[in-house]
Protein backbone atom coordinates (compact mmCIF):
# COMPACT_ATOMS: atom_id res chain seq x y z
CA UNK A 1 0.00 0.00 0.00
CA UNK A 2 1.01 3.34 -0.87
CA UNK A 3 2.55 5.79 1.81
CA UNK A 4 -0.43 8.24 0.62
CA UNK A 5 -3.12 5.23 0.51
CA UNK A 6 -2.02 4.48 4.45
CA UNK A 7 -2.14 8.22 5.47
CA UNK A 8 -5.72 8.01 3.81
CA UNK A 9 -6.70 4.53 5.66
CA UNK A 10 -5.73 6.36 9.18
CA UNK A 11 -7.12 9.27 9.17
CA UNK A 12 -10.67 7.63 7.66
CA UNK A 13 -10.00 5.47 10.71
CA UNK A 14 -10.53 8.06 13.56
CA UNK A 15 -13.57 9.15 12.14
CA UNK A 16 -16.61 8.76 13.96
CA UNK A 17 -19.02 6.08 11.78
CA UNK A 18 -21.55 8.95 10.81
CA UNK A 19 -18.91 10.83 8.93
CA UNK A 20 -17.22 7.54 7.51
CA UNK A 21 -19.91 7.27 5.24
CA UNK A 22 -19.60 10.95 3.87
CA UNK A 23 -16.25 10.27 3.28
CA UNK A 24 -17.68 7.18 1.39
CA UNK A 25 -20.14 8.74 -0.37
CA UNK A 26 -17.13 11.41 -1.21
CA UNK A 27 -14.66 8.87 -2.80
CA UNK A 28 -17.51 7.64 -5.18
CA UNK A 29 -17.99 11.14 -6.32
CA UNK A 30 -14.51 11.65 -6.87
CA UNK A 31 -14.63 8.58 -9.07
CA UNK A 32 -17.57 8.76 -10.90
CA UNK A 33 -16.46 12.55 -11.66
CA UNK A 34 -13.14 11.27 -12.97
CA UNK A 35 -14.70 8.34 -15.34
CA UNK A 36 -17.15 11.53 -16.78
CA UNK A 37 -14.09 13.09 -17.55
CA UNK A 38 -12.76 10.46 -19.79
CA UNK A 39 -16.74 9.11 -20.91
CA UNK A 40 -17.55 9.93 -24.75
CA UNK A 41 -19.75 12.94 -24.93
CA UNK A 42 -22.49 10.77 -26.31
CA UNK A 43 -22.80 8.61 -23.40
CA UNK A 44 -22.64 11.72 -20.38
CA UNK A 45 -26.75 12.64 -19.38
CA UNK A 46 -26.46 16.67 -18.93
CA UNK A 47 -30.27 17.28 -18.21
CA UNK A 48 -33.56 15.28 -18.50
CA UNK A 49 -33.73 17.11 -21.95
CA UNK A 50 -30.59 15.36 -23.11
CA UNK A 51 -31.70 12.21 -21.88
CA UNK A 52 -34.61 11.89 -23.57
CA UNK A 53 -33.35 13.39 -26.68
CA UNK A 54 -30.64 10.05 -26.10
CA UNK A 55 -33.82 7.72 -25.63
CA UNK A 56 -35.59 8.85 -28.54
CA UNK A 57 -32.27 8.69 -30.77
CA UNK A 58 -31.73 5.40 -29.83
CA UNK A 59 -35.34 4.25 -30.37
CA UNK A 60 -35.02 5.79 -33.89
CA UNK A 61 -31.86 3.52 -34.72
CA UNK A 62 -33.83 0.66 -33.51
CA UNK A 63 -36.23 0.87 -36.11
CA UNK A 64 -34.04 1.98 -38.78
CA UNK A 65 -32.19 -1.43 -37.67
CA UNK A 66 -28.61 0.31 -36.49
CA UNK A 67 -27.96 -1.74 -33.69
CA UNK A 68 -25.29 -3.85 -32.18
CA UNK A 69 -25.36 -7.56 -30.08
CA UNK A 70 -24.63 -7.30 -26.37
CA UNK A 71 -21.01 -8.78 -27.28
CA UNK A 72 -20.16 -5.79 -29.53
CA UNK A 73 -21.77 -3.41 -27.39
CA UNK A 74 -19.66 -4.94 -24.43
CA UNK A 75 -16.28 -4.88 -26.32
CA UNK A 76 -16.97 -1.22 -27.38
CA UNK A 77 -17.86 -0.22 -23.20
CA UNK A 78 -14.17 -2.22 -22.99
CA UNK A 79 -12.28 0.27 -25.31
CA UNK A 80 -13.49 3.18 -23.65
Amino acid sequence: MSVEKQKLYDEIDTLPEELTYQVIDFIEYLKLSHIEKEAPESVIIKSKKDLKEKLQKGLDDIKAGRVYSLDEVFTKIDNV
